[in-house]
């Protein structure tokens, strides 16, 4: 039976079967020896006999072999046990001419990881991060459902706008035009105000022509509803997850960060709020020249970061600046219930509570310069005995790649699209 690199130290002594890939070969003399990765690690192969030395001059980097031999302990400082190699047969050979080396002894751009996928997929870097990623999803999805929310599966191919404004990826819906969803938004609230408590993992496509390092045209969204809950409500559940979330990867993911070279501090709760006008007036203080109204750039998401920490809350935005259905502070109607969570200097997540009330919402969308009968679906999802909710999305990406400390969200993709890219 097969075992992994992993389970060396518990067969100790027996002889195992294992599979992988040549990821090395160190060829010493009458003493040579192959570094095996699979899906857990890397495992030494050591090839004594006489026999194996054809073989290994005909192995190349990336080969795929399986290997029978003896678990003993190793003398090497890289590897506490390694295994004694009785039989060596080749599953696959690669091409000799590697066009990423997935050792990364030689450094690689990242054209080059994005045009080679499944090569980056074999390096400790690329491995490690995609790890980490599963531990976000899986801890996000281990938190709500633990909650008693329900997860929906919302549809991507929609009939009209979600939100209005945003450009939109049209296609032929046989005799009709639809269009990939931006966003989940009018679903997860018809899910709230029925089941009260929902929560989604979806991909939502935006069709603007940006080329920054921390856009793309497809993300993942790591969403949630609830009803009978104002902003405040849904920020104390957005902190909880998030705070969840870096203690889960930082427990489980002890080595993927050590390869990655980061440090996860866990902040404490409640995490700071800092109002939309706070945050206008300490930029101002610092020099930069933004007035009220205006959104932040990405620059000055970084100097938030700097003068407010690691992880805020930004909340009580101008009501031009978010979308129609943010419902307005009673106390100042000029400003939303809405709220970003910035994490080392970024915008991770976004919210708002929701407008409930069919004759507001109509207000709201027609001072967008919309016409509310392309929403009209959505206004009456709220006829009929809607309570007040709000949520929030998190950018499964984006809180990725800071939790991965790189600076390009194409890094942090598996198969990222942008503007310029739609293979591999």
């Amino acid at each position: 039976m097969r075992i992994y690199s992993n389970q060396l130290e518990e067969n100790e002594g027996r002889n195992v079967l294992l599979k992988g890939w040549v990821h090395d070969l160190r060829l010493i003399g009458k003493l040579n020896f192959i570094i095996l990765r699979d899906c857990n690690g890397f495992a030494q192969i050591v090839l004594k006999d006489e026999k194996f030395k054809e073989l290994v001059k005909s192995l190349h980097l990336e080969d795929v072999i399986e290997v029978e031999g003896m678990v003993r302990r190793s003398r090497s400082e890289k590897f506490k046990y390694e295994v004694e190699a009785k039989k060596i047969s080749i599953i696959n050979k690669s091409e000799p001419q590697l066009p990423l080396d997935p050792r990364e002894v030689t450094k690689t751009n990242l054209e080059t990881k994005l045009d080679w996928r499944f090569l980056y997929f074999r390096t400790q870097e690329g491995r490690a991060i995609f790890r980490i990623q599963t531990e976000i999803i899986r801890s996000f999805r281990e938190y709500f459902l633990s909650k008693g929310f329900i997860e929906m599966q919302p549809p991507i191919i929609i009939s009209s706008a979600s939100e209005g404004g945003a450009e939109l990826f049209e296609l032929s819906y046989f005799e009709k035009k639809a269009y990939l969803a931006q966003s989940p938004q009018l679903y997860k609230q018809m899910g709230a105000i029925s089941f009260e408590k929902v929560f989604m993992i979806v991909p939502v496509f935006r069709a603007e022509k940006f080329d920054q390092p921390t856009h793309l045209n497809e993300i993942r969204q790591m969403d949630i509803e609830m009803a009978f809950a104002d902003d405040e409500e849904a920020i104390k559940e957005l902190e909880g997850v998030f705070v969840y979330i870096l203690r889960n990867v930082r427990e489980n993911c002890k080595q993927e960060l050590k390869i990655l070279n980061q440090e996860l501090s866990i902040p404490s709760l409640p995490l700071r709020r800092v109002k939309y006008e706070e945050a206008i007036k300490a930029l101002k203080e610092e020099g930069e020249k933004i007035e009220f109204g205006e959104d932040f750039s990405k620059t000055q998401e970084k100097k938030l970061g700097k003068i407010f920490g690691d992880a805020f809350i930004l909340k009580d935005w101008p009501q031009e600046l978010k979308p129609f259905y943010a419902m307005p502070r009673e106390d100042n109607p000029k400003l939303v219930k809405a709220f970003d969570l910035i994490y080392r200097g970024l915008e991770v997540s976004s919210g708002t509570q929701r407008i409930h009330l069919p004759n507001l919402l109509e207000e709201r969308i027609k001072e967008k310069g919309l016409n509310p009968a392309d929403f009209k679906y959505y206004i009456n999802a709220f006829r009929y005995g809607a309570p007040p909710h709000a949520g929030w999305s998190i950018g499964l990406e984006r809180l990725t790649m800071k939790i991965c400390g790189k600076e390009n969200i194409q890094e942090v993709t598996m198969f990222p699209r942008t503007r310029t890219r739609i293979y591999p």
